[in-house]
């Protein structure tokens, strides 16, 4: 609200300086002078709406060039101030001309090369390595996963973690999606964020690095990525792969879990809770705590029911680990058991 209130005060003091100086020349045209002091000050108020939305660095790029075009057409100005010239307005307007062209052309250039400019590529070109090995880009899948932030929270991630605009956007887009699961997601990502932003210890960045010209969030991700001599934290199997491919290092949250997780040999024994039948026709499936798929031979009769598994095998893959186990003889024993005692019931009732 006080802008408002500066804004208003601004415009009521152009249109009185206004006044007064047409008043103290011109006399009779008092209210000419407010109107264009009003007109002035509307115009100044216009571009600093304009400009509060530019990037700060265009705006200091913008600054220096239009610094240095008016500093070259000052030169220009006082080599043609030798010159001589009978008319006053044509003096004028000579020295008005550079000033004007010149200080456009500054300022357009000094926009377009700050972005261009990139302190990181130059950080990069003058170091003995090779871009900056502490920086992580979290992509969209990361952030909603939500597990990045425990493990941030316990140290094990050092260094910036970088989050672009765009992916910012993307999950802004998702959070407003009409799906109603698609937009808890978003908003579960934009939570977690927000949470990351908040710890102590680490420092997240939003930054505003984009490639107009690329239109698929991932190939953003790899070129800002190969830009910065970042690495991509991510849970997408696919940006994974493309990455690897790229050249581009990729930290995949999922081969971190699966890296953690306890490892479990086969003839080793779990109790597991039978959940649903699987693929084959006598496969039951259960879960661990840590949601890892437990594929139980011989398990359908057992859906329901907590059991002891043997292992039999372990099949390790980059989207999860899935075991395989047999239910133990003495469970299939006690269940062929039971059947025959309420086969003779079952008949009678």
């Amino acid at each position: 609200m006080s802008f408002y209130i500066i804004r208003i005060v601004f415009l009521l003091v152009t249109s009185a300086i206004g006044g007064v100086i047409a008043l103290k020349t011109l006399s009779s045209l008092a209210w000419t002078g407010v109107l264009i002091g009003l007109g002035v000050g509307l115009g100044a108020v216009g571009l600093e709406l304009i400009l509060r939305r530019a990037p700060v660095r265009s705006l200091v790029g913008g600054s220096l060039g239009l610094v240095a075009g008016l500093l070259l057409a000052h030169v220009v100005t006082s080599s043609l101030a030798l010159l001589p010239f009978e008319e006053p307005a044509v003096s004028v307007a000579l020295r008005a001309l550079p000033a004007v062209a010149l200080g456009y052309v500054g300022l357009l250039f000094g926009v377009r090369q700050a972005q261009r400019f990139d302190l990181a590529r130059i950080r990069a070109a003058f170091s003995t390595t090779k871009g900056d090995p502490y920086v992580k880009i979290l992509d969209t899948s990361a952030i909603i996963d939500g597990r990045i932030a425990d493990v941030a929270e316990a140290g094990f991630l050092d260094g910036t973690l970088v989050v672009p605009q765009f992916v910012l956007g993307e999950l802004q887009h998702v959070a407003d999606s009409s799906d109603s699961l698609k937009r808890a997601r978003g908003r579960r990502g934009l939570d977690i964020l927000h949470k990351m932003q908040k710890m102590t210890g680490i420092a997240v960045r939003i930054v505003e690095d984009d490639f107009p010209k690329v239109r698929e969030v991932d190939q953003k991700l790899i070129l800002l990525a190969r830009q910065r001599g970042a690495k991509i934290v991510t849970n997408d199997f696919n940006l994974n792969k493309v990455a690897e491919v790229q050249g581009v290092p990729v930290l995949n949250m999922n081969e971190l879990s699966n890296a953690v997780k306890p490892l479990v040999l086969p003839g080793e024994g779990l109790r597991v809770f039978v959940l649903k039948e699987g693929k084959e026709i006598s496969q039951g499936v259960a879960y661990l705590d840590d949601g890892t798929m437990v594929v139980v031979e011989n398990g359908r009769k057992m859906i329901g029911r907590t059991v002891d598994v043997t292992v039999t095998s372990v099949l390790q893959t980059t989207a999860g680990r899935m075991i395989f186990g047999r239910v133990r003889e003495e469970e299939v024993r006690d269940r062929e058991a039971r059947e025959k005692e309420e086969a003779p019931l079952a008949a009678k009732g």
